[in-house]
């Protein structure tokens, strides 16, 4: 009697260990996709950007500021981008992981679930929103154009007076439209990031490009041979809201959409502007 209730006892114990491995297989398996507990506390947050484009986000060798460990790499990323997807992340109660990578692949990476959402200081424009959903802003911006300080260009007030300019701004974005506002500009080609158009201009081959004001701020600030060059109103550039502000990407029908448009909402206006006056300071002046 004794012997049958010793195995017995043996035959169950032995039941809820194989149970106990299986659901330890289970969660394994499904944890190398970013995505993984999207509508539950947990988990990883993967959020892309390039890590090039300051005051937004940048590149750094330490973790000074709030800068986060970039995923596969030694550096880590900064700037106004992280700080949001910070606190994006923590409202998820998600562990933030940024992801570098080049601005073209950005898309095309949340859509094969390689990441969770984009945070790069994005416009949600009408094109964008065919293929991807996107947040209320974070941010909201308007469009300048980056000279050199003591150039023909430095003095002008509609964007008219660039007629005959050698002007350009950053590939696949609404910036690079606008320019065909300027009658008689002369358009170059698209360059890849804001350190690139930097160096041009300085070097003298092109005589400007458009940016978000707060790029003018950091070229002005990194560079005292730049200056940035406003518009008041109907002397600037047509365009709607979506081209002059920034939001997060998320894959279409993302259960993390009304979330995350919850977090944002708890984060005063006051509290961005502070954040992105922090990130102009903070940003390597390399950049």
């Amino acid at each position: 009697m004794k012997r049958k209730w010793l195995l017995l006892m043996i035959s169950i114990m032995t039941a809820i260990v194989l149970a106990a491995c299986g659901t330890s297989d289970k969660k394994e398996e499904g944890s190398g996709d970013a995505g993984a507990d999207s509508e539950e506390g947990g988990g990883e947050f993967r959020i892309g950007m390039e890590a090039g484009y300051p005051p937004f986000n940048w590149t750094q060798q330490g973790d000074a500021n709030g800068a986060v460990k970039i995923a596969d790499n030694a550096e880590y990323a900064g700037g106004y981008d992280v700080q949001m997807a910070k606190k994006i992340a923590e409202g998820l109660g998600k562990e933030l992981v940024i992801v570098k990578m080049e601005w073209d692949g950005l898309v095309p990476a949340l859509q094969s679930n390689k990441i969770d959402a984009i945070i790069a200081g994005m416009s949600p424009t009408e094109e964008r929103k065919q293929t991807i959903d996107f947040t209320e802003n974070y941010y909201t911006s308007d469009f300048v154009i980056v000279v050199k300080k003591g150039s023909e260009f430095e003095k002008a007030t509609s964007i008219q007076d660039f007629s005959g300019a050698k002007i350009t701004s950053q590939l696949n974005t609404s910036n690079y439209n606008v320019i065909d506002q300027i009658e008689g500009v002369e358009k170059q080609t698209a360059m890849e990031n804001f350190p690139a158009m930097r160096v041009a201009l300085e070097a003298g081959k092109i005589d400007g490009y458009v940016a978000e004001r707060p790029e003018g701020i950091s070229a002005a600030a990194a560079n005292d041979k730049f200056s940035y060059v406003s518009f008041e109103e109907n002397k600037g550039f047509e365009t709607d809201l979506s081209n002059t502000s920034i939001a997060v990407g998320l894959r279409k029908d993302d259960a993390n959409l009304d979330k995350i448009n919850e977090i944002l909402q708890g984060i005063s206006e006051d509290e961005r502007q502070q954040i992105m006056e922090d990130a102009i300071k903070q940003q390597p002046a390399a950049q």
